[in-house]
Order: C-alpha cells, then structure tokens, then sequence
C-alpha cells in the first residue's frame, strides 16, 4: 500500500509540474500587469437622452512599462469611445482621446465624471440602477481587460455630466 501511495503521489507531482498556466495578456513575470478598481456605469432612467452614457473606474498600472487605454467595447452600445476633457472657447469639453489615455508605470488613471471617461452611445438598451454592464478595455500594447460594471445613479445639478464640478473658493 505505501509503495502505491508513494507511486501515486510522484505521478500527480510530476503530471502537475506538467502543466504551467497559461500566462495572461496583462500579466509578466513580475505579477499582474494591470487591474481595476471601482468600475461603474451611469443610468441612463430619468436622463435627457437615453441613447448614451459614460463608465467611469480606476486603472491600475502597476508594471515598469507606460501604455494608454486605447479603447473599449460594449456590446449594449453600437458605438464606444475613450473620451477626454479639453479647453475650448474658455470652456471644458468632450472629445474622443484619439491617441488613448496615458497610463503610467507605476501609477494609475482616474476615468471620472467631469473627466477622462468611457463614453457609451447608440445604447442598444438602457441602464436601469443595479444592472451589470461588461465592458472589455484594449491597451496599447495589445493587452484587454474584461471589467463587469455595475450601474450607478449619478445627479448633479446640471444634467449635463461631462462639466467639471467648480472648484470652491477658499471663503466658502
């Protein structure tokens, strides 16, 4: 019995040294590559044009290496966009980041109302409080990332989403 316990026990080593995992496309020798925190999605119940939406997050690049957030898909909206914030006629605007979003070795990218978001539009369906949007972000050096976003209430004073909050003055 000992004989057939110990021959067994070298054949499960052996047949388990056999298999490596299969690496991911985030992740390197040194550890995972690139990760998210605090995904959401905006409702779209009760907005003034049901047809788009914006995801918000956090990603988190942890690597040596730079890359930009290039991308995004969603298949509950025809058309996915990596939008950034600029000034234009002494106002903050939206506009597709045509060159992605940097996100840098070692830190992160905050994608914020108000800010650098993923912008979500021709939407198949709407977004109702507690659903769950999937969203796969493509990187620029090839990597994607599936996120599973819940969706969120957002409201602001204006209905008007893309406009950075102002700023407070020091006497309020």
């Amino acid at each position: 019995m000992r004989r057939v316990l110990t021959v067994l026990g070298t054949v499960i080593v052996l047949a388990m040294a056999g298999c490596e995992a299969t690496p991911s496309p985030l992740a390197s020798s040194d550890g995972p590559r690139l990760s998210v925190e605090g995904p959401w999605v905006r409702t779209t119940t009760g907005a003034r044009d049901a047809t788009m939406t914006a995801a918000f997050l956090t990603i988190v690049n942890p690597g040596d290496a730079d890359v930009r957030l290039v991308g995004a898909d969603c298949a509950d909206a025809a058309m996915v966009q990596v939008h950034e914030m600029v000034m234009a006629d002494d106002k903050m605007v939206m506009q597709e980041a045509k060159d992605g979003l940097f996100v840098p070795a070692g830190s992160h990218l905050h994608l914020t109302p108000g800010g650098p978001h993923i912008m979500l539009m021709q939407l198949r369906t709407g977004f109702a409080v507690g659903d769950q949007v999937a969203l796969t972000l493509r990187f620029s050096d090839g990597s994607t990332l599936a996120v599973t976003a819940p969706v969120k209430e957002f409201v602001e004073e204006e209905d008007h989403y893309h406009s950075p909050s102002p700023t407070p003055s020091p006497s309020s």
